[in-house]
Parts: C-alpha cells; sequence; structure tokens
C-alpha cells in the first residue's frame, strides 16, 4: 500500500493510534447523533413540523456515512472481505434505506418505505465496534454457544410437552383452544410476562401454571451463568494480575497500568 493508503488505514481501522481514537470518538457522536434524529422522526409531531429539517439532516448524515463506507473499502486491504463481513454488511445497512427511499415513488409502497427507512437504526450496532469490552462479551457468547444452543433446544421441548399437557387439561372452553395458542400462553407464562388473555381455570391447570412460572426464573438464571462464566474464563486468561496492587492488566504489559509496578514474567 501507499503510504496515503497505509495512513488512513491506520485512522480508519485502527484505534491504538491518537488518531485513529479521534477518528472513532468523532463517528461514534455521528451514529448517536443520527439514530436520536431516526427516533424523533417517528414521532408524528415532530415529523410533521419539520420534516424538511429532518431530511436535510439525514442527507447530511447519510452523506457523511458514505463517504466513510467508501473509503474503508478504499483502503482496506482486501475491500470484499470487509464488503461481506459483519461490520460492512451493518455499515450497509446504515445507508442503504435512504437510497432506496429515493427510488420508491409510489403511494402503495409508502409503508414498506417507512419501514425500510426504519432499518437506519441499525447504525446503533456500529457502536460496539468502539467498545472493548464487547470483545469480550462477543467472546464469551461464542464460547458458550454450544451450551446456549443445547439448552435453548431443551426449552423448546419443554414448551411443546407443557402447552400440549396445557390443551389436554384445559381445553377450548377455557380458551385454549388449539395446541399452538396453548405453546404461545407457556411461552408469557414461562417467560413471567403473562398478559392475562388466557388463563387456567381448572385446579390442575393452575398448578401446571405455578410450576412454569417457577421454572422461568430458572430459565432466565442459566444462560446468564454460562456467559458469566466464560467472561470470567476469557478476562482470567487474557489478563495480567499485579502482585502489588492486584490490578488486572493487558497480556502484553511488562508494567502495572495502575501503579506502575514491574509485572513477573509467567512460567
Amino acid at each position: 500500500m501507499s503510504r496515503l493508503k497505509t495512513r488512513l488505514y491506520q485512522i480508519v481501522f485502527r484505534a491504538d493510534t491518537r488518531a485513529g481514537k479521534t477518528f472513532d470518538l468523532i463517528l461514534l457522536w455521528l451514529i448517536v447523533f443520527s439514530v436520536l434524529a431516526v427516533i424523533l422522526e417517528s414521532i408524528p409531531e415532530v415529523s410533521r413540523n419539520y420534516q424538511e429539517e429532518l431530511f436535510i439532516v439525514e442527507l447530511f448524515f447519510t452523506m457523511l456515512f458514505t463517504f466513510e463506507y467508501l473509503l474503508r473499502i478504499a483502503v482496506s486491504p482486501r475491500p470484499l472481505k470487509y464488503v461481506f463481513s459483519y461490520w460492512g454488511i451493518i455499515d450497509l445497512l446504515g445507508i442503504l434505506p435512504f437510497y432506496l427511499s429515493l427510488f420508491i415513488a409510489d403511494y402503495r409502497y409508502l409503508m414498506v418505505f417507512r419501514l425500510l427507512r426504519m432499518l437506519r437504526v441499525f447504525r446503533i450496532l456500529r457502536l460496539f465496534r468502539f467498545l472493548k469490552e464487547s470483545e469480550r462479551l462477543f467472546a464469551a457468547l461464542r464460547a458458550s454457544m454450544y451450551k446456549i444452543v443445547v439448552f435453548t433446544a431443551f426449552i423448546l421441548t419443554v414448551v411443546v410437552l407443557l402447552g400440549t399437557i396445557m390443551y389436554v387439561v384445559e381445553g377450548p372452553e377455557n380458551g385454549f383452544e388449539s395446541i399452538p395458542q396453548s405453546i404461545y400462553w407457556t411461552i408469557v407464562t414461562i417467560t413471567t410476562v403473562g398478559y392475562g388473555d388466557i388463563t387456567p381455570q381448572t385446579a390442575i391447570g393452575k398448578w401446571i401454571a405455578s410450576i412454569i412460572m417457577l421454572c422461568g426464573y430458572v430459565i432466565i438464571a442459566v444462560p446468564t451463568g454460562l456467559v458469566t462464566v466464560a467472561m470470567t474464563r476469557g478476562i482470567a486468561s487474557a489478563s495480567r494480575v499485579c502482585d502489588r496492587c492486584n490490578h488486572d492488566n493487558p497480556r502484553d504489559a511488562h508494567f502495572c497500568n495502575f501503579c506502575g509496578a514491574t509485572l513477573k514474567e509467567e512460567k
């Protein structure tokens, strides 16, 4: 790469330089303000009274994010890899709805047009790019993915079984008109939401509902514990603890970031 392209790459893709941190900070605030503009646009009174101003603001943000998207493609060593990467797709979703809206003029597609424009809220996902802690969270989720999938499959099985049992016990006369509707009630109950549109009437049904409600707390706790354990292991393996002040430091650090003491070499 040329010197200019290398410099731009360090600014755009690297956050370990002063220029890179400044670029990320500016981009972060632009994302926040653009999402706030989308939220304000969804308010009927604001959209009706400031329609032209909101359009100009959205055009301004879209131009900036388009330039940034094209700049990332231009300075990336492997442009196609960036375009089809997770962040590349998120970046594209942040600007694509605005351009699509320019070509949807038929009144029959106005509702679709509004829904497409709401996809601009995907810009908020880009905030994770600037949070170092998000890397640990994603790593913990990846490490726990198999256990979470198995646990989710178990929950789906339990929900289907309990929904079927409630359909048999309560029946259509008590609001459980079909197995899918009974499964819906089970999901609502097991997540402790409880809309109240369907309620068991028989003693056996109420007893089963009580067990489902208690199981809901366990279901919430298990995946949280799995991810927490994975995050704890990740932090422990990715840090070096200072013997003097017990502060966690990066794995490649030679001196404590808190007290300045020399870190012992790992055996």
